[in-house]
Order: structure tokens, then C-alpha cells, then sequence
């Protein structure tokens, strides 16, 4: 990742996604203060920040993703890959460990 917050130096291949994990709220909009169940514990919520070029089916044919870039997602806790790009987080995991669509 560059200084530009919109360019991305690094690109998922194949049937990878890039995800940006969404940090956890600890306190509500109106203030209260949330209780978590423990510290470190990795996000399920992110936004979906680079698509690979698609999963390969029998035929080699590329399948087009049911996501797409700007989403943000709930996903499997423990699927993806965690990575670190210039200090930041960021997740790669498959569409298959992705739960739901935010809206």
C-alpha cells in the first residue's frame, strides 16, 4: 500500500479477495460502552477492497464474483489470511468464507 489511501499495491489472484477488517466498536453511537469478549480477537466485518480475477470452473472458464469492490461484508472468523501492507491489516480470503452482504 502506498501514502494514497486509494492505491493499492498489492492485487489478489485467482479466487482471492483483499479485505480491509473493520475495527470493532467498543462504545455505541449514543455512548454506552460495549463489552467485548476478548481483546485481539480478529473482526468479522470488513469492506472488500481488490477482487482477483475469479475462481476457474471444470471447463477453465473464470467465474465472475457475486461481490464486488466497496461492499462491506461479515465473514467466516478464522478463514482468512491475515497480511500486513506499510503498517496496515488487511485480510485474503475466498467468496466461499464470506458470510453476508452489509447493507
Amino acid at each position: 500500500m502506498s501514502s494514497d489511501k486509494n492505491k493499492i499495491t498489492i492485487t489478489p489472484v485467482g479466487e482471492y479477495i483483499l479485505v480491509k477488517p473493520h475495527k470493532e466498536e467498543e462504545t455505541t453511537a449514543s455512548g454506552l460502552i460495549l463489552q467485548t469478549s476478548g481483546k485481539g480477537e480478529r473482526p468479522q466485518k470488513g469492506e472488500i477492497i481488490a477482487l482477483g480475477s475469479g475462481k476457474l470452473n471444470e471447463d477453465g472458464e473464470r467465474l465472475p464474483f457475486s461481490v464486488k469492490v466497496g461492499q462491506n461484508i461479515l465473514f467466516k472468523k478464522y478463514s482468512p489470511e491475515e497480511i500486513e501492507v506499510d503498517g496496515e491489516i488487511f485480510l485474503l480470503m475466498r467468496e466461499q468464507d464470506i458470510l453476508a452482504i452489509i447493507n
